[in-house]
């Protein structure tokens, strides 16, 4: 049966068959994957979905058009597509096309650095806990992995990360921080950057701005700048957080012409598809659809806070789409508990044991989980 364009938006709304395609094109699950296998289809109505950092509210209005247009080009390759997304990228970044490089999603281009600067005599140095990705790849091409523990207000550990950044080969900094939550402002991240490379000037340092968008912190900004004005500074950001894209897999790198030409070499040959560029290009220019997205997440952020706090926990402060709890137990029987009831958390993150990681999903959902939660913590 052929699919208007009409009907196409229609089945991405809400409600009707609109529930099912609604969470295949926000792909909620990439990083749950991580724990271990694919996971077993269920009904979505079955089960609050808070385990992998992905909006709820999928895709913009602009986006949603946009993927029911390019359904009538899908015969075709990409390259046009790509091609134009690459340049609006650069645009909305003040740089030219030649600094950017997209990639099927961010994991795409962090994998690519990681390849490019990392090998059997190039360390990788990074975060515990982080994003994993980098480490697998890492010890994939044979790299040793300097792994960072947290400090105790969770954020980054940025003097000890600099300590063994000697000698080499990547640093990754995923800033904010997934699972902590935590971020760095400006200052510091610039001075590590200085002392990274005054020690070790062929160092490159991979910054992971997944988060970027939903940052309130005054004292951070992009890394952008840096990596425009440094060959061995490269941002990573995504379209699978705030625009809701986590399904079409869309991200990109920014840099220098030639940090970009050395990660280009290793990112997959047309990785990105041609809807999911479509549907990345309208959304680079949504301003008011990524500011009610970022309110949105705010009040919903806040009241989940708020509830952790009245219940006697310390949640961190977040800069992202998801807190980090030190529930005072067991976090990965926590974890089973809830989803028992309905609610899916976070994986365990070593070595913080006893913190979950909790997605911020529509205030409704927020509200139906910490029912759960509260159920369970008041649990023996």
């Amino acid at each position: 049966m052929s699919l208007s364009r009409r009907r196409f938006v229609h089945l991405l709304g809400a409600g009707g068959t609109g529930a099912m395609l609604a969470p295949a094109v926000a792909a909620r699950g990439l990083e749950a994957a991580l724990a271990g296998g694919r996971r077993a289809p269920i009904d979505p109505a079955a089960l609050v979905r808070l385990d992998s950092n992905e909006n709820p509210n999928g895709p913009g209005p602009a986006a949603r058009d946009a993927l029911a247009v390019a359904l009538g080009g899908v015969h075709r390759y990409p390259d046009d597509a790509v091609d134009a997304l690459t340049a609006a990228v650069a645009r909305a970044n003040g740089v030219d096309a030649a600094h950017v490089c997209v990639g099927c999603g961010s994991t795409d281009v962090l994998r690519a650095a990681v390849y490019a600067y990392c090998g059997p005599t190039r360390a990788l140095v990074t975060a515990a806990p982080t994003y994993e990705a980098p480490s697998a790849d890492a010890e994939r091409v044979g790299a040793a992995v300097r792994a960072v523990p947290v400090r105790g207000d969770l954020r980054l550990d940025l003097a000890a990360m600099a300590d063994a950044a000697r000698g080499a080969g990547l640093v990754y900094l995923c800033n904010p921080n997934n699972p902590t939550a935590t971020v760095h402002g400006r200052a510091a991240v610039s001075d590590f950057v200085a002392r990274v490379l005054r020690d070790t000037p062929d160092c490159t340092i991979l910054v992971d701005e997944a988060y970027h968008d939903y940052v309130d912190d005054p004292s951070y900004a992009s890394a952008i700048g840096l990596a425009l004005e440094n060959p061995r500074v490269v941002v990573a950001r995504t379209f699978s957080k705030v625009h809701g894209m986590a399904g079409l897999r869309v991200g990109y790198a920014i840099g220098t012409r030639p940090t970009i030409e050395a990660i280009a070499r290793h990112t997959l040959s047309l990785g990105v598809n041609g809807p999911g560029a479509a549907a990345a290009l309208a959304s680079v220019g949504a301003a008011d659809h990524v500011a009610h997205e970022r309110a949105l997440n705010r009040d919903a952020r806040d009241f989940t806070r708020r509830f952790f706090v009245d219940a006697g926990y310390a949640p961190s402060a977040s800069e992202t789409n998801f807190v980090m709890v030190d529930i005072r137990r067991d976090a990965q029987a926590f974890r089973d508990a809830c989803r028992a009831q309905g609610v899916a958390i976070g994986r365990l993150f070593p070595p913080l044991r006893t913190h979950a990681r909790v997605t911020i999903g529509t205030m409704d959902e927020m509200q139906r989980a910490t029912a759960v939660f509260r159920r369970v913590l008041g649990t023996a």
